[in-house]
């Protein structure tokens, strides 16, 4: 299937916690060709190279107008790749992207504001001919699923990928192990829980912070059991959101019960002092949040992950030595070193687990 060419807004944001959806999208996308990156900081850049130091072929543009100058075809789609605390847009972003339809590009946004809801902006969007698409408006049919404990009949491993913050890594973190364990033979799924993951293709998942909380254990529950009827995995990630230790997000609560996940995958940033968005609130230490994690899932943690912001290559390699001498894991950055050590990790634990992988 061919990809629709999409631009990703993340002005003033690209590479940092609010531009989560940006960075990700620029990583990996199976629905998008991304073409291009608005952020006036950058411009002239390339977004592979400005993320993570190796060029992409992605380019970084000073405005929609920069960028449909300097493209060869008008996008189809223009994605909101901004993730602000208030989940809210501003005027002059409302006007970008009526702006965007007026070129007959189509609309995509994560945010808890949904564009769907406005009558003014969806008039203008029907005048354009374009689309509109909301993806926290969450309309699958497990929305109001209760958890059943159905999930106990899935005897694949469940390897939740958890935090100690926000935005942190974890999705991109779930990604790569996927993609590494699919690599090394077995067949792994993936569940995404939150709009980034979904923006970027995921076949299964749910944006989790958008689900009542009296139903969000059981469309975790439910969306691994449409996978694992539909494609009988080896083995399953599961994306988490958030942090047991965030003061304010709570979706990684909904995500551990309701995978029952036997395995944890713990991403850490060492550089980090406080909490996301809550600079009142230090981070935690890391042994505390491997207690608290395997206390609350009932599964150990198999591997520490680490974000590498504010760190050079030396200090992530310092930083991987000490974190494996102290909390006897395997300890990797997935983005900077190898993942075969959490692959080592999850056959030691689940060893049946090898007697599935194809040569």
């Amino acid at each position: 299937m061919q990809k629709a060419h999409a631009i990703v807004y993340s002005e003033g944001f690209f590479t940092v916690m609010d531009g989560k959806t940006a960075n990700g999208l620029a990583r990996h996308s199976e629905t998008y060709r991304i073409v291009g990156v608005i952020d006036s900081r950058f411009a002239g850049r390339d977004a592979g190279e400005v993320l993570d130091g190796e060029p992409n072929g992605i380019p970084i543009f000073q405005s929609l107008d920069d960028a449909l100058n300097a493209l060869a075809q008008t996008p189809q789609t223009f994605i909101y790749g901004i993730a602000p605390l208030s989940g809210d847009f501003s005027t002059g972003e409302i006007d970008l992207m009526e702006r965007a339809m007026a070129e007959g590009m189509d609309i995509v946004s994560g945010m808890h504001r949904f564009l769907g809801d406005d009558a003014s902006f969806m008039e203008k969007a029907r005048k354009c001919g374009v689309a509109v698409t909301d993806i926290r408006k969450y309309e699958g049919k497990n929305l109001r699923r209760v958890f059943t404990g159905e999930i106990l009949n899935v005897s694949a491993p469940r390897i939740a990928v958890l935090g100690t913050d926000g935005a942190i890594g974890k999705r991109t973190t779930a990604t790569i192990v996927t993609q590494a364990l699919k690599h090394a033979g077995y067949n792994a799924v993936m569940i995404s829980t939150g709009q980034t993951g979904l923006m970027q293709g995921a076949r299964y998942g749910a944006p989790m912070d958008a689900i009542p909380g009296h139903f969000a254990a059981g469309v975790v529950e439910g969306e691994i059991l449409r996978a694992w009827e539909s494609e009988q995995p080896d083995i399953f990630i599961v994306e988490g959101q958030g942090a047991l230790t965030h003061p304010a997000y709570l979706s990684s609560c909904a995500i551990s019960r309701g995978s029952q996940a036997n395995g944890v995958i713990l991403q850490h940033a060492p550089m980090r002092k406080t909490m996301g968005d809550y600079p009142d609130f230090p981070m935690p230490k890391l042994e505390d949040a491997i207690q608290l994690n395997e206390m609350f899932t009932g599964a150990p943690v198999l591997a520490i992950t680490l974000n590498h912001e504010a760190m050079d290559d030396a200090a992530i390699d310092k930083t991987i030595v000490a974190y494996k001498k102290r909390h006897k894991r395997a300890v990797t950055d997935v983005l900077k070193r190898d993942t075969q050590c959490i692959i080592d990790a999850i056959e030691a634990h689940f060893p049946d687990l090898m007697k599935k992988k194809k040569q």
